[in-house]
């Protein structure tokens, strides 16, 4: 491990960690709120680590959606990942599997981002040493947070009324995440959808909701070239 690059991608990342830190805590409270005692929260944020797919799993959870319906909604969610491995495998394809998992397993939208500008156009940089100092710092917020909202989460009274949160955190991820007309595309259609199947069996509205929208993301994107 070079430890100059470990450190570069920690100072990289530092800012970042202030916008993580509060996305952590609102899917903690969401655990304690979806009926989830510690130890599941915190098996869940470690097994899962996955954002924006968590939040959406506990609040299907927590109007006791069916669990294949929890699971293909997730999945879907992270899609994007299958994008991202693509992306970033060939700066790792000398690895062992072994690594390449322990890799996998931490990659994230901020340190596929960093790291993928680092590799393409910064200075040559000891790959994994950097990677690993992007996603380590952000692997151990969200697991202290997560933990932290979920013991938050269990001490507070229903009339505080923190639904709200769950709702307000997908706002937060959607509005910087709409960069062009077909992601602008994406999200109407898919948000509409989610809506208007708010009311489908099983509540599948949402996981209809994600699967339309990226589809029409795409389509807007192949007709636009």
């Amino acid at each position: 491990m070079h430890t100059a690059d470990l450190r570069r991608g920690v100072r990289d990342v530092a800012p970042l960690l202030l916008g993580i830190a509060p996305f952590g805590l609102v899917v903690g409270v969401a655990a304690a709120n979806a009926g989830l005692d510690l130890e599941l929260a915190i098996g869940m944020s470690v097994l899962v680590f996955a954002g924006a797919a968590q939040l959406a799993a506990l609040e299907l959870l927590r109007t006791d959606a069916p669990l294949v319906v929890v699971i293909s909604t997730a999945a879907i969610i992270n899609l994007r990942m299958l994008m991202y491995s693509a992306s970033i495998a060939p700066h790792f394809r000398d690895l062992g599997a072994r690594l390449k998992g322990g890799l996998a397993y931490v990659l994230t939208d901020q340190a596929y981002a960093l790291s993928i500008a680092r590799f393409e156009n910064g200075p040559d940089v000891d790959r994994v040493s950097y990677y690993v100092g992007v996603a380590m710092p952000i692997w151990l917020v969200w697991q202290v947070m997560t933990v932290a909202g979920a013991l938050l989460g269990a001490g507070v009274p229903d009339s505080w009324g923190l639904d709200f949160t769950v709702p307000l955190v997908f706002l937060a991820l959607l509005v910087p995440a709409v960069e062009d007309s077909a992601t602008m595309a994406a999200a109407f259609v898919g948000g509409s959808v989610a809506v208007i199947g708010a009311g489908l069996p099983l509540n599948l509205g949402l996981p209809v909701g994600a699967t339309i929208g990226v589809l029409a993301g795409a389509t807007f994107e192949t007709v636009k070239q």
